[in-house]
Formats: structure tokens, C-alpha cells, sequence
């Protein structure tokens, strides 16, 4: 059973930059992950306090940020691969699902 047909006469419209943000989102988000990680390490490194507690409670509240930010670049880039994904689909062949017989199609019932 064929479910779906294609048109006929359609024009396939060719890749743009949804072609382009889709190759480059596992870079973007690999880097989105490396580089919040690595500010939380080098945190480690440069920051200083008066004590210990003031210490860690900078570190930790400078994890939480980078935490945040590491939520929100993986956030978008869903977004952003998720609407790539859909003009890529918009873009392909045009189909037209199967019709049936309507009984009263000649003669609409009121």
C-alpha cells in the first residue's frame, strides 16, 4: 500500500543555510561543552578569597553559572538542529496523502 504519493510537477528547492547550522551544530556544541568546563577548571586555578569558605562558595557559585551556561548552549542547539531539520524536510518533495470517497461529495449534505 502506498501511503504517500509525490506531486507531480513539484520543484525540489535546493539546501541553504539550514545545510550549513545543521554540519556545524556537533562543533558548536562540542565547544559549548569544552569551554564551560574548562573556565570551571581554570576557576580552580585563578580565584582567591580570604578563606576557605569564601573560596568555595565562589567556586561554586561560578559552577552553577557555567552550569547555566552550559544548559542554554545545549538548549539552543536543539533548537537550533530541530528547526534546521524541519526547512530541510519543508524544502524536500511535496506529497499528497491518499484520498477516499466521500459518499455525498457530488451532493454536499446541508
Amino acid at each position: 500500500m502506498n501511503w504517500l504519493k509525490k506531486l507531480p510537477g513539484y520543484r525540489r528547492t535546493p539546501y541553504g543555510k539550514e545545510w550549513r547550522l545543521l554540519r556545524m551544530m556537533p562543533t558548536i556544541a562540542l565547544a559549548g561543552t569544552l569551554i564551560p568546563g574548562l573556565m570551571a577548571l581554570l576557576a580552580r586555578l585563578l580565584m582567591t578569597g580570604d578563606n576557605a569558605a569564601e573560596l568555595a562558595r565562589r567556586i561554586q557559585l561560578f559552577d552553577y553559572v557555567m552550569l547555566g551556561l552550559l544548559a542554554l548552549i545545549w538548549t539552543l542547539v536543539l533548537v537550533v538542529t530541530i528547526g534546521c531539520v524541519i526547512v530541510w524536510i519543508m524544502k524536500g518533495p511535496a506529497y499528497v496523502a491518499d484520498g477516499y470517497e466521500v459518499s455525498h461529495s457530488d451532493h454536499p449534505k446541508p
